[in-house]
């Protein structure tokens, strides 16, 4: 059943190289590289990222990430920002925004992107 299988968001890369650098050195992801791509384990799930002529092409968020303790998320923001990666903010009824930082209640959560545009998620809170 589906419900028992670990998902892998699958992201399209126009350069593997700048993929690579980003999602290793900014993110500090392990990958192993296989066949068209490298997979990254990233809690019980993964990310591929793969060289496609689609990369970039995707307007909505592609993969999300949540935090298990809103020190954990600080704690990642803080490295995030501190490698230079800057926040994306919209407007979404509901939401308050600090320093590219949205809470909803008691969620806190940004968006940002990846060299090629492949928007990614970070929040706190059950998602």
């Amino acid at each position: 059943m589906f419900s028992e299988l670990t998902p892998a968001a699958t992201l399209p890369v126009a350069d593997m190289a700048k993929a690579r650098s980003f999602y290793e050195e900014t993110l500090g992801l392990t990958g192993t590289e296989g066949v068209g791509g490298t997979m990254y384990k990233v809690g019980d799930g993964g990310i591929f990222v793969y060289e496609s002529s689609y990369a970039g092409t995707n307007k909505a968020t592609a993969a999300a990430f949540n935090a298990s303790s809103t020190e954990s998320f600080d704690a990642e923001i803080q490295a995030l920002r501190d490698k230079g990666v800057s926040f994306m903010t919209f407007d979404m009824e509901g939401m308050e925004w600090n320093d590219g930082v949205a809470s909803m209640g008691p969620v806190k959560s940004v968006w940002f992107a990846d060299p090629d545009g492949n928007i990614l998620n970070v929040s706190t809170g059950e998602m």
